[in-house]
């Protein structure tokens, strides 16, 4: 008799699998020596500054961009799903006050899971592709209004209804400020939320496209990816890259301030990227919109940005490491009334589009992501002592 054995060639893989390729995509890419990321076959640059954030994410889910009269259908469609559930809106107020230390993304990984059960969310597995893309469109309309509900409530602030007539960009600073956003404000917000849709497949994306392969519903993915964002080496760094220019404070301060750093080996928050090896794009993008608001604030930012770069010129000649997405983003963020607790919430209404996308390409594949780990500790057998 003939037995059959399959037999697992193990492969050593880098920390973090940086640089393995552990599947195809058609959602985007990110070329990092070239300093350029595009959405499908479109600059995600060039999208920013030309569409709206509806448009790009009819786009991401669809597979393409609108033209006027599905942009209109696609808008009011996602508008109308903005108000949340009567059992979810009575539950936010508990889920605030449990988590008031901690902020409202992690409330939103309650909210997200609270939202999947009442709304009858079913395993991806176990549903058609427009089932998918009906969960994810409904997931992602209603992650503005949890957050910023979460947010007003944990400073003791009744949360703001959504208006279906605004953008999703301006019906979130609605929502967030209780007034009517200025449009200068709201389409920079808009533009920011468009850059920074889809990365690749960083932490968070991988995450929900690991729980995707499992056949778990869409606020399952969602949720796990909302985890991931909340490490601070993933999403959480506009808010300390302006730490670091309230921590050097007037431009006398500047070159002592980042030598002193840089001679410490300590991180410069906002400067550098994992990925990229030129400017990063969305950071120069940002940058524009920064200097067409002007001022003080944004004088010393791009001052700052300068020194650092011509300092670690002359004390470490040949690297590399330019601002990336965080550092004007926070900026940006700054100027357009956005408190910084709601930094990284503020990503993550935009990103839970790209986590969709994935999350939908990855439900069209059957195969479980169940990568293997090598064993490095002491070697069996080893007898079971006895109890007590």
């Amino acid at each position: 008799m003939t037995i059959n054995r399959a037999v697992a060639t193990l492969i050593d893989a880098p920390r973090g699998l940086a640089g393995v390729v552990v599947t195809e995509t058609e959602v985007g890419d990110v070329r990092g020596r070239e300093g350029f990321y595009h959405y499908r076959q479109y600059s995600a640059v060039d999208l920013a500054r030309t569409r709206s954030f509806e448009d790009v994410w009819h786009l991401l889910v669809h597979g393409r961009l609108p033209d006027a009269r599905r942009s209109a259908a696609f808008t009011a469609e996602t508008a109308a799903q903005r108000r949340l559930p009567d059992d979810v809106r009575a539950a936010l107020p508990a889920v605030a006050e449990a988590g008031r230390g901690s902020g409202p993304l992690a409330g939103l990984r309650t909210a997200l899971s609270l939202l999947g059960a009442t709304q009858g969310f079913r395993p991806v597995y176990d549903i058609d592709a427009d089932r998918r893309r009906a969960d994810t469109v409904a997931a992602c309309a209603a992650v503005p209004t949890l957050l910023t509900a979460l947010y007003r409530l944990g400073r003791g602030l009744d949360p703001v209804e959504p208006r279906e007539d605004l953008s999703y960009a301006a019906n979130y600073l609605y929502m967030l400020t209780g007034s009517e956003p200025d449009p200068l404000r709201a389409r920079a917000v808009e533009q920011y939320l468009i850059s920074t849709i889809d990365h690749g497949f960083n932490a968070s994306t991988f995450t929900a496209r690991v729980i995707a392969s499992t056949g778990a519903d869409v606020a399952a993915c969602l949720t796990g990816a909302v985890g991931a964002l909340s490490g601070p080496l993933h999403g959480g760094a506009p808010s300390r890259a302006l730490d670091t220019l309230d921590a050097i404070g007037t431009p006398g301060r500047i070159d002592p301030w980042i030598r002193e750093r840089v001679l410490a080996g300590d991180r410069i928050m906002g400067f550098g990227h994992a990925v990229y090896r030129t400017e990063d794009p969305r950071s120069r993008m940002l940058r524009e919109i920064a200097l067409g608001f002007g001022g003080p604030r944004v004088d010393f930012a791009v001052e700052v940005e300068r020194r650092v770069e011509a300092i670690l010129a002359e004390l470490k000649p040949g690297r590399e490491l330019h601002t990336n997405v965080e550092f004007y983003a926070g900026v940006v963020m700054e100027l357009c009334g956005l408190p910084r607790e709601m930094f990284t919430p503020t990503f993550a209404a935009a990103r839970v589009v790209g986590w969709s996308a994935n999350i939908l390409e990855q439900a069209a594949d059957s195969k479980i992501i169940r990568p293997v780990a090598r064993y490095v500790g002491p070697q069996p057998p080893v007898a079971v002592p006895a109890a007590g």
